[in-house]
């Protein structure tokens, strides 16, 4: 909360991997997060949905955050 407050932009990261990404200071675009769910293991029948990917996605960088020492708020971890 206190990295969002301070970021230059309204974001909804508890819900959206783009602004989640973006609190990161990461590429959001639609090929980087493509990449970044290939790299963290998303299955392949969620690959060609992207609102699936995507919420798959959230879901899957929440709990890298935790496993690496992030505060994620215990509702969003998996």
């Amino acid at each position: 909360d206190g990295m969002a407050a301070a970021h230059s932009e309204q974001l909804n990261w508890r819900t959206s991997i783009v602004d989640l990404l973006k609190l990161l200071g990461l590429d959001s675009s639609l090929e980087a997060r493509k990449q970044l769910a290939i790299e963290l293991g998303c299955p392949q029948e969620q690959m060609g949905d992207s609102a699936a990917m995507n919420m798959w996605l959230h879901k899957a960088v929440m709990h890298q955050l935790a496993e690496h020492g992030g505060t994620v708020p215990p509702e969003l971890r998996i």
